[in-house]
């Protein structure tokens, strides 16, 4: 892999030389982590006018941790306990190496940080490296897919598990705290994000976090979980019918929005509008009167988040590429009486490559538990 945080490395200097940086600044977590291999906690990574430099606070040895940074990338590890700012020492070596100008993550900075970095190097131009970074991200390496493929099959083996066991009686709490112990169980580095259980008039509430209402015979049950797998992160939902056959209200919705759903998904070819797929999903549920309550977004990317760009919404800018992975979620929630949430993770692939391929297989039936 040293040869692809090299090359990552490299594209990014070629921005910021383009731009009139000499050297950058990168601080945030996922960023350090994918052009380092690694992100020791506080730990940034400086691409200098001689030398790149993966700076950290204090020893991190003795932290508990899977990653491994860049063999070829040399990390300097700041003395002390404390250790200090990595991000101002590193602009300071910047500095002494010999740059003139900085591109720093404004965005991810705090003003007091961003000030200190120009006190420690007064003579250093200090430049906005923007979301360069997170662009690079967007499309996804093999190795990088492969990861999401695996999360996506913990969080797939996580939940069919739990739908073979007894449901009835059971408190959202419980089922969520289940549900993220098996998805460390079968090799997850832990869950995506915190996991949703919704039941009964909670079910279908984008980021519902679960409470102490328990499980109850004819409850919408839905259910949103994601695994982390090496770093990247995917996420899978699903709506059930728990104990008996569903109500004809029930079965309308949820054919409402498995068809928004699938509409969604149809769309994502490379090429494709981000603001198309959004709107191939959102009008299959407008035109059946559903137009108050909706989500703001149809979708979005995933990798070292779990919310990246692109962004599937109304108002989105850009186009899709090959190799971009994406969720696609849309759903219903009526208050009073609950909804269904459908999500799935999906990779941009060409036609010619057999179209968008399904990360989360886990079955879109109806089912009554």
């Amino acid at each position: 892999m040293s040869e692809v945080y090299a090359a990552r490395r490299t594209r990014l200097r070629e921005y910021c030389n383009a731009g009139g940086s000499a050297a950058a600044l990168v601080s945030r977590p996922a960023n350090v982590r994918y052009l380092a291999g690694a992100a020791p906690h506080g730990a940034v990574l400086l691409l200098g006018k001689t030398e790149d430099l993966l700076v950290c606070a204090g020893p991190t040895a003795d932290r508990p941790t899977q990653e491994r940074p860049d063999e070829a990338l040399r990390v300097q590890t700041l003395p002390g306990a404390g250790g200090g700012d990595p991000a101002v020492a590193a602009a300071g070596l910047a500095a002494r190496q010999g740059a003139d100008s900085l591109a720093v993550e404004e965005h991810h900075l705090t003003v007091a940080r961003h000030r200190a970095l120009g006190s420690v190097a007064p003579r250093l131009r200090l430049a906005n490296l923007g979301g360069a970074v997170e662009q690079l991200r967007v499309v996804k390496d093999e190795e990088e897919i492969s990861c999401l493929r695996i999360g996506a099959e913990i969080a797939d083996q996580a939940l069919g598990e739990l739908l073979e066991s007894i449901l009835v009686g059971r408190t959202e709490r419980h089922l969520a705290l289940e549900l993220e112990r098996r998805l460390v169980d079968h090799g997850a580095d832990g869950p995506a994000f915190p996991t949703s259980v919704a039941t009964g008039p909670n079910a279908g509430r984008p980021g519902h976090r679960p409470t102490d209402r328990r499980v109850e015979e004819g409850d919408f049950l839905s259910v949103c979980l994601g695994a982390t797998y090496r770093g990247y992160r995917c996420e899978i939902g699903r709506t059930f019918v728990i104990g008996t056959a569903p109500a004809d209200w029930q079965i309308e919705l949820y054919d409402l929005v498995f068809a928004a759903q699938r509409a969604g998904r149809e769309s994502l070819v490379p090429g494709a509008a981000c603001r198309d797929v959004d709107r191939a999903a959102r009008q299959v549920l407008d035109s059946a009167g559903y137009t108050e309550g909706l989500t703001v977004l149809t979708g979005h990317g995933v990798g070292l988040e779990i919310d990246e760009d692109p962004q599937l919404s109304p108002a989105a800018m850009g186009k899709l590429d090959a190799c971009v992975p994406v969720t696609v979620e849309p759903g219903v929630h009526l208050p009073g009486r609950g909804g269904v949430r459908i999500d799935d993770t999906l990779v941009v692939r060409p036609e010619a490559d057999g179209g968008p391929e399904l990360l989360t297989i886990t079955t879109k039936e109806l089912l009554a538990l």
